[in-house]
């Protein structure tokens, strides 16, 4: 599936999105990312900042359940003006490879931060739906 054109144009403008993930069992985990957006896929990464463990729930819970989701939007006082697009997909981990090096290329373009760091591993949201509403113009 490739991203319909709005709903990509829509994650571009947006700076930050919500990864929600499930282990085996169901039980859901929701974290805020980065991403970047690429024609068929959405990447997202762990970066340096410190973590407890550098195998962090999120990709626990794609190890055993890769079906995930993952929402951006945009809130506005004035209520027209909202809107959100919302992905569900399979994730996949990447850790080398041109995929991998693609997806890394386009975090650290995206993001000043990323620029010198190492980005490891990279999840990959592969499209399996994507939804939006309201005002994907804003």
């Amino acid at each position: 599936m490739i991203f319909p054109a709005p709903e990509r144009a829509f994650l571009t403008r947006q700076r930050i999105g919500h990864l929600a993930t499930a282990d085996r069992s169901g039980v859901p985990s929701v974290v805020p990312v980065c991403f970047a957006v690429a024609d068929d896929a959405l990447y997202t990464a762990l970066d340096e900042k410190p973590k407890r463990t550098r195998r962090v729930r999120r990709l626990q819970n794609i190890e055993k359940n890769p079906e995930l989701a993952f929402v951006a939007d945009y809130y506005d006082e004035d209520w027209s003006a909202l809107g959100w697009v919302m992905i569900r997909g399979r994730g996949d981990i990447l850790e080398s490879g041109a995929e991998f090096e693609t997806a890394c290329d386009l975090l650290k373009r995206r993001y000043a931060q990323y620029a010198k760091m190492t980005l490891s591993p990279v999840i990959a949201i592969r499209l399996l739906e994507v939804r939006s509403w309201g005002n994907l113009d804003g």
